[in-house]
């Protein structure tokens, strides 16, 4: 299943054979009786009380006496302990030890012989209870009071705090590991969502107020993650209202709710992104519904996913980060792997992705499988399914950082097993690169995995580069509808802030004033880059320096590429200069970074080049990959890359996913390893007729390269078929690649058009002269007098230019070489 479950503790696996043990040695020792039945009883009354902030698990039993027990399991060490005892029949609700296991707070009710909560007993029903287990035995009354009460012990016991900071609320969830009280009171029937942010040295702040759009009146007293109340009527509890605040350390807050569902035929359920301002309520119908269906909603926290799931029926990941579009979000219904292998029974979500199952003493790691979301990918038909679980696979493993180097050299078997995963990611989609008819599915791959690839780095980079290549989606998803509004945002209390709050108040300031949204794209590189190239057309180019400054950039590109690879490469790319890709690389490296500098303030300009390159670098490595994935599946070798090779269906496959990536590339306009082009014409040639081949050279769809162009000169001969071909590429080249290219092909067409193009450069400024109209036959080989004058007058003109402008020849091409080309070219035509 895509969501996994990995158990890190169990009641009946960690503790139960412990406490056997301990009671098969008491018994040894004479001390105990009660046998297998009683370790029975103990079993059933066993459960957990709490998780603490270290991670530490708290339990609690009753002996054969009906004395309540606690135990704890430490996290670290897998052992247990015993802490403390009450010789008294009582029922617990909380409980919480210092780092050090000398003071122990609980919360506990007194029971009837009958097992029943003693209701009509007057006074207090709770009583909260402050123990000093070490070094001797001294308790102190901290509460008498008629409600449940949650503890944690603090690090003065001699200094209890009496502050009241919050009353007459209606919900209230407590956040173990964030020390942080989040809490709801009605104002004028409104629903205020308040935050209490806990200190370590007993201070407290109010952070923020919010409204809610919910409507909480009529249901009731509730409270999250106070304990586990192992009473509760599960119908009640599945037709009750479920509420939770859920954070990451990106400073998302979203807040999760469903109402109180008084059938079952359809089920709504909303989610407000307050960090993001808006909410999104999600309403599904549901088929066969049990009449007496006990089970709830459970909404879990993922980190960058919040899951809503209803076990049997649905499971819907949301996408915390990038809620703007419903298509990155994945909706699955019905018999499906993911639904089926859930836990049926309630769970509990805590912080730091923990689950915990109360019914059967069970905490959960809980996080997305790639494996599992690799194999979703692989069979789901739908393009909205695709794109969501491309991105969710993307996410749990960091996207192309697992391609790095140093990942390939560690031995850790959870990170090779995750590059593996990444890799036949990668695999796929070179072999479905059509899979997806809403969306470019190798744009969306390479955006989304730049994106992953640098997220870690800079705690903003989110708001700064595109993670998606799609900026709309209209496009219905099966089985739900939607409706998006707009939220108040939060009034925050306080003016300075610190880590979480930090983030936060920063994604709340981007919702104010981000508009447009400071996403980066390369607009303004295609326009430079296209101004560069008609420049080294017409001869003109701006100062140097400018020049080889992107030019470096690019180089620094490449090198910080090929450090962090280490294997050697299927294809040969990044082995050649391929001046029109290195301009547009180095241009990409100088805008990015002023695109950083002028929204990432405080941040070193040295650690924002650095990432710069780190994402232009990723970007090439992926297509890289994309293309060795293909080269390595259809098992091509080097002699592909000499002209003088038929095609076969393999090239012809790889050939199209070359040409699948440059449209992709082309769209956004992003840069390609140097050698692709000529990779791709070579294979092109082969597989292409000719009159195809020129159309995709015409088109733009093959570039011709110096060196692809200068390898086809030397493989292939002169006969018809390939003369034919060379003329045609040599006629499409730029003037300047294409005269270098002639003076390579001995034959008389290149002649030709090397004298053409001499000619063309002589006359372009010519400017006609008075001439003596004798001519001097004699300095003539032959007697032709159109061809006599036109050659004198360019010999004049030479004479002239190298009078004003001494420069060297180059391959001997003056008048003469003129006069001979022309001479044979008419006794070609004229068939002599």
């Amino acid at each position: 299943m895509a969501l996994s479950l990995v158990a890190d503790f169990e009641l009946g696996k960690d503790v139960l054979p412990w406490l056997r043990a301990q009671r098969a040695a008491s018994e040894a020792r004479g001390a105990g009786s009660g046998g297998a039945d009683v370790l029975e009883n103990d079993y059933e009354s066993l459960r957990v009380l709490n998780i603490e902030r270290n991670g530490n698990i708290i339990y609690t039993y009753k002996d054969d006496k009906g004395n309540v027990v606690f135990g704890l399991y430490d996290c670290q060490t897998r052992q247990n302990e015993l802490l403390y005892a009450f010789e008294k029949d009582l029922e617990v609700f909380s409980c919480s030890v210092n780092s050090e296991r000398t003071l122990l707070a609980a919360s506990l009710i007194q029971s009837t012989k009958e097992g029943k909560r003693n209701e009509l007993q007057p006074g207090s029903k709770c009583l909260t209870l402050l123990v000093e287990i070490h070094p001797v035995n001294n308790v102190k009354v901290l509460k008498a009071v008629d409600s449940y009460i949650w503890v944690q012990v603090i690090k003065n016991s001699g200094h209890l705090p009496r502050d009241r900071i919050a009353e007459d609320f209606v919900w209230a969830q407590w956040d173990m590991s964030e020390q942080r009280l989040y809490y709801i009171d009605l104002k004028k029937s409104k629903s205020i969502l308040k935050c209490i942010q806990f200190y370590a040295d007993e201070s407290y702040n109010l952070m923020f107020e919010v409204p809610l759009d919910i409507s909480l009146s009529n249901s009731g007293f509730k409270l999250v993650n106070f304990g586990c109340d192992y009473h509760q009527d599960r119908e009640k509890l599945s037709k009750h209202l479920s509420l939770c605040v859920f954070t990451n350390h990106t400073g998302s807050l979203c807040v999760c709710y469903s109402p109180k569902c008084a059938a079952w035929e359809q089920i709504t359920y909303s989610v407000f992104y307050i960090h993001k301002g808006h909410s999104k309520t999600f309403t599904t119908s549901l088929k066969n519904v049990d009449s007496h269906m006990t089970k709830g909603i459970t909404f879990l926290n993922l980190d960058y996913y919040v899951a809503v799931y209803l076990p049997g029926h649905f499971f819907h990941l949301l996408n915390v980060q990038h809620s703007d579009l419903i298509c990155h979000n994945l909706f699955l219904t019905g018999n499906n792997e993911m639904i089926d292998m859930l836990p049926h029974s309630p769970l509990q979500s805590l912080s730091g992705s923990l689950v915990l199952d109360c019914c059967s003493g069970k905490l959960y790691r809980a996080m997305l499988s790639q494996s599992s979301l690799l194999r979703l990918l692989q069979n789901t038909r739908l393009d909205c399914e695709k794109m969501a679980t491309l991105h969710c696979a993307l996410s749990c493993g960091q996207g192309a950082q697992f391609l790095e180097g140093q990942w390939r050299q560690r031995a850790d078997l959870n990170t090779n097993r995750v590059l593996s995963d990444f890799l036949k990611i990668i695999q796929w989609i070179s072999e479905n690169v059509s899979a997806c008819h809403s969306f470019d599915l190798i744009q969306e791959f390479i955006i989304a995995s730049s994106y992953w690839s640098v997220y870690s780095e800079i705690s903003n980079v989110d708001k700064l580069l595109p993670h998606s290549s799609v900026l709309t989606w209209n496009t219905e998803i099966p089985g739900i509808t939607l409706v998006t509004e707009d939220t108040a945002l939060p009034l925050m209390k306080v003016h300075s802030f610190k880590g979480y709050w930090e983030k936060l108040n920063s994604n709340l300031e981007y919702v104010k004033y981000a508009k447009p949204h400071f996403h980066y794209n390369n607009s303004v590189v295609r326009r430079e880059w296209q101004n560069l190239i008609s420049e080294e057309k017409t001869g003109k180019r701006r100062s140097t320096a400018y020049v080889r400054n992107i030019l470096d950039n690019a180089i620094k590109v490449i090198s910080n590429l090929e450090a962090r690879n280490l294997e050697p490469r299927l294809t040969p790319l990044l082995q050649e200069e391929d001046s029109h890709q290195r301009l547009l690389m180095g241009l990409m490296v100088s805008e990015l970074k002023d695109h950083f500098l002028r929204h990432l303030q405080g941040v070193e300009k040295k650690k924002i080049e650095q990432m710069v390159l780190d994402y232009i670098s990723k970007l090439l490595d992926l297509i890289c990959h994309i293309l060795e994935a293909s080269w390595r599946k259809h098992n091509l070798h080097s002699w592909v890359l000499h002209f003088n090779s038929r095609g076969s269906a393999a090239e012809f496959a790889v050939f199209h996913i070359m040409t699948r990536i440059l449209e992709a590339t082309n769209s956004l306009f992003l840069p390609l390893p140097p050698g692709f082009h000529t990779l791709h014409t070579i294979l092109g040639v082969h597989c292409l007729p000719l009159h195809n081949l020129l159309h995709c050279i015409d088109s733009g769809v093959l570039l011709l390269t110096e060196t692809a162009v200068t390898r086809l000169m030397k493989d292939l001969d002169n006969t018809e078929k390939n003369e034919k071909l060379k003329f045609s590429i040599i006629v499409r080249l730029p003037p300047l690649i294409g005269q270098k290219i002639c003076r390579l092909w001995d034959h008389p067409m290149s002649s030709n058009i090397i004298s053409r193009n001499h000619v063309m450069r002589l006359l372009q400024n010519y400017k006609k002269q008075p001439r003596n109209s004798m001519i001097d036959k004699s300095s003539f080989s032959l007697e032709f007098l159109p061809l006599n004058y036109f050659i004198e007058i360019l010999t004049d003109i030479e004479s002239t230019n190298q009078a004003l402008y001494p420069v060297e020849r180059h391959d001997n091409v003056d008048a003469e070489f003129v006069e001979e080309a022309a001479l044979k070219h008419t006794t070609m035509l004229l068939g002599l």
